[in-house]
C-alpha cells in the first residue's frame, strides 16, 4: 500500500485546514458552509435552483470551504458505492478531483459572477440580420448529472438603439450559461433572456443542437439520438421572411 496523503483523515477525507485564514471552514459545532450560504438565500428569498447562479451569496473565501465539503461529503458516497478509498490508488483523490470539476468547471456557472462584457453602441446602425454560430457548449442535466454536448446558434437583429458586443462574449456568455445543471430548454431560455437584456435588440433567435448522455449512456441507451429546441423574440416571431432567413442560413451552415 502506498503512504497515505497527510491531509487525509483516518476515513479517508480531507482534513479542514483549522487555520484557515479566511475563517470559512465551520467551527465546531457551527453550521457547514453550505448551510450558511443556503441562510443567505432564504433571509432573501432568493431562489435556488440547480440552474440559478447564486455568487451574490457566496462570501470572499466560501467557495473554496465549499469544494473541501464537497469533497468530504463525496468521500462519503463513494464509501456508500463499497469503494474502498483507503487503499485502492486509483479512488483515493477521487472525491478531490470531483468537487472540484463540480464547483470551478462544469457548475461554475452557479457560483461564479457573470464574464465582463462591453457594449458598444451601435453608431452605424446596423439593422441586417447577424448570425453567430456554431458555438460549442457543454452542460450536464439535472435529472441524472450526465454530460449535454452540442452546438448553438445565435441570431441578432439590432436596431439603431441596440448595444453590440463582441463575438467572442457570444461564446462567454453561453458557457456561464451552460455550466450549470439544467435542462435544454430552460438553458436556451436563459440566454436569450441574457442576451436581450444586455443587447436590446429587435429581434433574437437561438437555436441549440446537443446530444445527452442521460440517453446515450443509460436508460434506452441511444447513440443516435439529438435535442434541437429554439427561442424566438420580438421580429423574428413577428416576420416570417426573416425567422426562414435565420433558418435557412443556419441550416447552410451546419452542412
Amino acid at each position: 500500500m502506498t503512504d497515505m496523503d497527510p491531509t487525509l483523515n483516518a476515513r479517508g477525507a480531507r482534513a479542514a485546514k483549522p487555520d484557515d485564514a479566511d475563517g470559512a471552514h465551520a467551527p465546531a459545532g457551527g453550521p457547514l458552509v453550505s448551510a450558511r450560504i443556503r441562510a443567505r438565500l432564504e433571509a432573501a428569498r432568493q431562489r435556488f435552483h440547480a440552474n440559478d447562479n447564486i455568487s451574490r451569496y457566496i462570501e470572499p473565501g466560501e467557495l473554496q470551504a465549499l469544494q473541501d465539503e464537497v469533497e468530504e461529503r463525496m468521500t462519503e458516497v463513494l464509501r456508500s458505492l463499497v469503494i474502498d478509498v483507503d487503499n485502492d490508488h486509483n479512488t483515493q483523490e477521487t472525491a478531490r478531483r470531483v468537487a472540484k470539476m463540480y464547483l470551478k468547471e462544469i457548475f461554475a456557472g452557479r457560483y461564479v459572477h457573470a464574464p465582463d462584457v462591453t457594449e458598444f453602441p451601435n453608431v452605424e446602425q446596423l439593422n441586417e440580420l447577424m448570425i453567430v454560430g456554431p458555438m460549442r457548449v457543454r452542460s450536464a442535466c439535472s435529472h441524472h448529472l450526465c454530460p449535454i454536448l452540442g452546438k448553438l446558434w445565435v441570431g441578432v437583429m439590432p436596431n439603431q438603439h441596440s448595444n453590440l458586443i463582441g463575438l467572442s462574449k457570444y461564446a462567454r456568455l453561453a458557457e456561464w450559461i451552460m455550466c450549470r445543471p439544467q435542462i435544454q430548454e430552460e438553458a436556451v431560455s436563459q440566454l436569450a433572456d441574457l442576451l436581450q437584456e444586455k443587447m436590446k435588440p429587435d429581434g433574437l433567435a437561438i437555436v441549440m443542437e446537443a446530444e445527452h448522455f442521460c440517453m446515450h449512456w443509460r436508460g434506452v441507451r441511444d447513440t443516435d439520438a439529438k435535442m434541437t429546441n429554439s427561442v424566438m423574440r420580438g421580429s423574428f416571431l413577428k416576420d416570417d421572411s426573416l425567422r426562414r432567413e435565420f433558418l435557412t442560413l443556419l441550416n447552410l451552415n451546419r452542412r
